[in-house]
């Protein structure tokens, strides 16, 4: 009977024994890693990250002159902005109420005072002095032609007059003349003479004073949908939006020469089209609004001279409007960009009217983008280049007078 529970205590504890050391090796023996075999070249073990190969230090891409990255090739990496320069040197040159201010050849600003009623230069060492004696109440608008002393002058009620600053020579021209553009030297005047009957609207060419008409294109019910707007090739006198519907966001543009041209048309990505041509006539800066900029205006340039019309079209990616621009050559453009704009923007531009900008001074060959600090905020209206690139002279929405910054 002792054997028997003797026999019967040592297998309960060998049990005992190997439950506890299953347990043991389940719960808490650390475990090998699986075994593995080495490497074949190349290949990486799970985790492991590649070695850093060789070559040359990153740097800027290059690009070929005149062609920049494609938007489509590389999302979110396109016009990437600089870092801000230094302040400029920012001084107000008038503080009286300005209109359609412009920059002579000689680099001169003139403008038409709202105060007084009179026209004015500021000359290089700053003196602002009159153009004339001659007071011109309550004017409009002003067309400066490029030999910068002959100017077509709109007032509210619809006249027009010409107006030569040197021999005070004044012309009265059609009131039913609008939409003034001057030719490249400014020996010819484009307008659209707009007739009660639609049979009668037409786009015309005239020496400035109004002598010479030339009828160039009929426009008929389509005048609100013709700029005129001379390029300085003096090819093309006038965009047209009565190309084919292209979609929604999209739409053709039909360019206007002097003899009936049949030139390529411009492919737009959008609506609400504002436009600059480039100092040489080789480009157009134009701005639009789609349902993929969320209705904000968007910048795009695009060529738009002979053989290369609608070629090498990109977006530049700033939401402005191209009345906020200025080129400074081929190359560079300076445009005030207002600092945030609401969904829809591009149909009531009013709603940036109290909306600070920044300016940006914008390459077109590289696709650099870099802002220009001032010492103030500004709301720009009208902005403009020195001819020596070295200045820029704006107006501002909220403030009076003419401001310029030194490069």
């Amino acid at each position: 009977m002792d054997r028997r529970r003797i026999l019967i205590l040592v297998g309960f504890v060998i049990i005992v024994l190997l439950l506890g050391f299953a347990l043991y090796r389940v719960f808490f023996a650390a475990k090998k890693p699986p075994a593995t075999l080495p490497p074949e070249a190349g290949e990486l073990l799970p985790g492991q990250f590649p070695p850093a190969a060789p070559g040359a230090p990153t740097g800027r891409e290059e690009i070929a002159p005149g062609v920049l990255p494609s938007a489509e090739a590389r999302p979110g990496a396109f016009f990437q902005p600089g870092a801000p320069t230094a302040a400029a040197a920012e001084r107000q040159v008038v503080d009286s109420r300005i209109l359609n201010p412009t920059i002579t050849p000689q680099g001169n600003a003139q403008f038409y005072n709202r105060n007084d009623g009179k026209f004015y230069r500021v000359q290089s060492d700053g003196t602002v002095l009159a153009l004339s004696d001659t007071v011109f109440y309550n004017v409009d608008r002003v067309t400066w032609s490029p030999n910068d002393f002959e100017s077509i002058i709109e007032y509210p009620d619809g006249a027009n007059i010409y107006y030569n600053f040197q021999t005070k020579r004044q012309v009265t021209l059609p009131q039913h003349w609008e939409g003034f553009s001057f030719s490249e030297n400014g020996d010819r005047v484009a307008a659209k003479s707009i007739g009660l009957s639609p049979e009668n609207r037409w786009l015309i060419s005239a020496a400035p004073d109004g002598a010479n008409i030339q009828f160039i294109e009929a426009l008929g019910e389509n005048a609100h949908k013709v700029k005129v707007d001379w390029s300085p090739t003096r090819k093309i006198m006038a965009l047209s939006q009565t190309g084919n519907s292209l979609g929604a966001d999209r739409q053709e543009v039909l360019l206007i020469g002097q003899n009936k041209e049949n030139f390529k048309s411009l492919t737009v990505e959008g609506r609400g089209l504002q436009s600059q041509w480039s100092p040489q006539g080789q480009q157009l800066l134009y701005s639009v609004y789609s349902a993929r900029s969320d209705y904000k205006p968007e910048l795009w340039i695009v060529n738009a001279d002979g053989d290369l019309i609608d070629t090498n079209r990109r977006p530049i990616l700033l939401n402005t409007w191209a009345d906020k621009c200025a080129f400074a050559s081929e190359r560079y453009v300076y445009c005030g960009v207002p600092v945030e704009l609401p969904v829809g923007a591009g149909f009531e531009p009013v709603i940036a009217d109290n909306t600070p900008d920044q300016i940006y001074r914008i390459d077109l060959q590289t696709g650099s983008k870099t802002t220009i600090a001032t010492d103030a905020a500004h709301v720009i209206d009208q902005i403009f280049v020195s001819s020596d690139g070295q200045t820029v002279h704006f107006t501002d929405k909220t403030q009076l007078g003419l401001f310029s910054l030194d490069l």
